[in-house]
């Protein structure tokens, strides 16, 4: 059981850690590609944790968005 939660635990780690960099990339470079007016820096404040917490998403419509262009 201990092993299991150490698994877990390492994975909800690695998670968060890919989450953190592609939510501060996402947030510092993407934001402006996926919504076309410009983002003010309270609401990059505010984006990140969302952008952190749901990364596979930001990233699957930040490339859609790039290639759209």
């Amino acid at each position: 059981m201990d092993a299991i939660a150490t698994v877990f635990a390492i994975g909800v780690a690695v998670y968060v850690a890919a989450g953190l960099v592609a939510g501060l990339a996402f947030v510092i470079f993407g934001v402006t590609t996926v919504q076309s007016a410009p983002v003010t820096v309270g609401a990059r404040v505010l984006l990140l944790p969302a952008a952190t917490a749901l990364w596979p998403l930001v990233i699957s419509r930040w490339l859609k968005s790039r290639h759209r262009r």
